[in-house]
């Protein structure tokens, strides 16, 4: 049986690492885009036993590492330049209408296969999403760029500066990079 004192030191270390989770999380996440977490599947609430809630819970938490795992798997596609091949395991994760970061991704692919109208789809899609998404600006700036709309492609990019809070982020020093002919992609 586990004594009051290590209880108490369970707790503790418990709350110091959260603690430190959430203080560092940001930093490491501007570094590693991960997916926003997938809402939900769609249902009503149900009354149940503990039991039961524990076991949705857990299912739920598979559920959304899965949804991570296969998100990274896809992104990791299309980074290699395996466009199609990502645009499928984008949309086999069938968050492709509730995921900014999914439909950013399939606007990329299609941006990188030269279907430019359809990647406009999807990162209007991805922007109604999330108007903040900064990385579809970005992404969506630089398809301005490549259809040659530099006044639109400099207007997205004071919209990442008003994003981020200034001319610091990644993002803008991209599609900065990207007007100035000195960044593609």
């Amino acid at each position: 049986m586990m004594s009051h004192r290590a209880r108490r030191l369970g707790v503790l270390t418990a709350t110091t690492l959260f603690g430190l989770a959430v203080s560092v999380a940001p930093i490491l996440a501007a570094g590693d885009p991960d997916p926003r977490p997938a809402p939900p599947p769609s249902g009503g609430a149900t009354k149940g036993s503990d039991q039961k809630n524990t076991k949705k819970k857990k299912n739920d938490q598979r559920s959304q590492q899965e949804f991570i795992d296969g998100y990274h798997a896809a992104r990791a596609l299309v980074l290699d330049g395996k466009y199609e091949e990502g645009l499928a395991a984008f949309k086999a994760l069938g968050h492709d209408e509730d995921s900014a970061e999914v439909a950013n991704y399939i606007g990329y692919a299609n941006r990188k296969l030269g279907n430019y109208e359809l990647a406009k789809v999807w990162y209007d899609k991805a922007l109604s999403i999330d108007p903040k998404h900064v990385r579809t600006w970005q992404y969506y700036g630089m398809w301005h760029v490549e259809q040659g709309n530099m006044l639109k492609a400099n207007e997205y990019l004071e919209t990442i500066r008003l994003i981020c809070g200034g001319t610091g982020c990644q993002e803008f020093q991209d599609l900065k990079g990207a007007i100035e002919g000195r960044t593609s992609y």
